[in-house]
């Protein structure tokens, strides 16, 4: 697996050895970052990537958060359950001499702890969600997330689930777009705030 675009372009992303990882398929990958990317979900017209603050959670190689830092986002932060997803990332982000801009976490995102209050990495205004398919664990993670602070008002989250998965937003997100690719489908939500409503 290798970076798609931006300053690593095609750099290989180590994955961790003894896990069951089913990545973004490049095909998509390159789509939804085009989406990000063009303005087509900024009122202003200006990309959803530059100068982010990131949650790549359920990350597993963390490829789509380190994508987006390739294409000029400001920092990551990777959320798996399993060590060594974790170690694999750290491993790669020093790899890409990008250390000082990840931050690696191991906590179920389901169960996030709270966000640190830093101001440099939270609240993020660009999350991905890739759960396993079939888990139902994307709206519960979602609304779990944004009761812990990780999630800015306003924030793009980009969810993916198996295109027969039920997948319904948690009060306070917005469905804004929506892409089929083979099998999986990825849903573009905007965060807008605690008791408003999602539609």
């Amino acid at each position: 697996m290798r970076i798609v675009a931006g300053r690593h372009r095609g750099r290989r992303l180590t994955a961790p050895e003894g896990l069951e990882l089913r990545p973004t398929s490049d095909r998509a990958r390159e789509s939804l970052f085009n989406i990000l990317e063009h303005g087509r979900l900024s009122s202003d017209g200006t990309s959803r990537l530059l100068e982010a603050r990131v949650l790549d959670a359920f990350a597993g190689t963390a490829a789509l958060g380190l994508e987006a830092l390739s294409r000029g986002a400001a920092h990551l932060t990777a959320m798996d359950n399993q060590a060594r997803a974790c170690a694999a990332i750290r491993d790669c982000a020093r790899t890409l001499g990008e250390a000082g801009r990840v931050r690696v976490l191991q906590a179920d995102a389901t169960r996030p702890p709270p966000a640190p209050s830093d101001g440099k990495a939270t609240p993020c205004d660009l999350v991905f969600l890739d759960p396993p398919y079939g888990s139902g664990l994307a709206g519960r993670a979602l609304a779990a997330l944004a009761e812990s602070g990780w999630i800015a008002d306003g924030a793009i989250c980009v969810v993916e689930v198996a295109g027969k998965d039920a997948f319904v937003p948690p009060d306070g997100f917005t469905v804004v777009d929506e892409r089929r690719y083979g099998k999986a489908r990825i849903v573009f939500l905007r965060r807008i705030g605690a008791g408003k409503p999602s539609a």
